[in-house]
């Protein structure tokens, strides 16, 4: 389902059962002064749904994509910069801003207000606090929050809600140790 007044451009593919609400932009050039118009890609999976004014935009170099994968939420003002590859079931909150060729793998979830530099990674199942500032890579699992960036712990409540049992829970919190 695609929303009043949303913008699709560019070679963009969308996967099957996803939403675009109302004033986003899919697929316009990259935001990045070296771009002088090569073949590049949006790819964009199954059941995501991309909410109010979110921009996500076409890699910068010849024949690669930025990649969405499947099931994840991208909320209202999201920016998903040149390159980025997004995982499935992330969840990207309000305003959430990627810079380019920034990774967030499967299950991660990056609170409101965050901007993320340029080549940083976000490991699976981790979680960014909202307002935090990210210049650097957050490991699998992890929490982490603040400006300038803290760990604090594993993502405990998370890994619970994805099926993660006490026992595996323990040994990621050991590990982390």
């Amino acid at each position: 389902r695609i929303g009043a007044h949303a913008v699709i451009e560019g070679r963009t593919r969308l996967g099957r059962d996803n939403r675009v609400l109302h004033g986003a932009v899919l697929g316009a050039p990259p935001q990045d002064l070296k771009y002088r118009g090569e073949t590049s890609y949006l790819r964009i999976g199954d059941r995501n749904t991309i909410r109010e004014f979110a921009t996500l935009n076409l890699a910068c170099i010849e024949g690669e994509a930025t990649v969405v994968g499947d099931g994840c939420l991208l909320m209202a003002y999201v920016h998903v910069a040149h390159n980025c590859r997004i995982g499935s079931g992330v969840i990207l909150a309000n305003a959430v801003n990627l810079a380019g060729h920034v990774e967030v793998h499967d299950f991660a979830s990056i609170g409101g207000l965050t901007p993320v530099h340029q080549f940083v990674r976000i490991g699976a199942y981790a979680f960014v606090g909202g307002g935090s500032r990210v210049p650097k890579d957050v490991a699998p699992f992890i929490k982490a929050a603040g400006n300038p960036l803290e760990l604090a712990g594993i993502n405990s409540v998370g890994l619970e809600r994805h099926g993660f049992d006490e026992d595996r829970r323990l040994l990621l919190k050991r590990a982390y140790r």
